[in-house]
């Protein structure tokens, strides 16, 4: 069991050195059933991204220990975000019943979480764990021109919020 535990933490630490798209890359387009407050819609990147930048952050799992705080972390800081014009959205692999649950709970209705049950997205951002089917935790600042204009792969969730408002302040400047 040890030699397990220690195999798929050598797996992540390596993982996060590979993972992520690069700056000034388009990010990949994307739709994906999502949730706010629990009310279900179709989420899409570039519908969004003419209202303003995007915050695309991936996490493992609803309701785990990381993820909770994250989205707790996230959702006190909305008024943060909007005050950048952005839009922030969270991607896992959970199912939409799940993240409407969590939508409400966990994000207190104050920012979507997206469904990625076939794993598309996080394939697509460089966001998914290989071998495993959940998706590291990954944030990215999208620009309004589409392009990736940071990311930022750390399982700890401790500095992605503070990471991506800081990011996007130096969009307006």
């Amino acid at each position: 069991m040890r030699t397990t535990v220690g195999a798929i933490a050598l797996l992540l630490i390596a993982t996060q050195a590979l993972a992520a798209l690069r700056v000034s890359q388009p990010a990949p387009d994307f739709t994906a059933k999502a949730t706010l407050g629990g009310r279900e819609f179709v989420f899409s990147l570039s519908q969004a991204l003419k209202q303003g930048p995007v915050v695309v952050y991936f996490y493992p799992a609803a309701f785990t220990q990381g993820c909770t705080v994250e989205a707790h972390e996230f959702a006190a800081a909305m008024p943060d975000f909007k005050a950048a014009g952005a839009t922030v959205i969270g991607v896992s692999g959970d199912d939409i019943a799940k993240l409407d649950k969590f939508s409400v709970s966990e994000c207190q209705s104050k920012f979507a979480v997206a469904s990625d049950g076939d794993h598309k997205i996080m394939t697509a951002y460089d966001a998914k764990v290989p071998l495993l089917s959940f998706a590291m935790r990954t944030s990215y600042v999208i620009g309004q021109d589409g392009k990736v204009r940071f990311s930022y792969t750390d399982m700890d969730p401790d500095q992605h919020v503070s990471r991506t408002l800081a990011a996007l302040r130096g969009l307006t400047k």
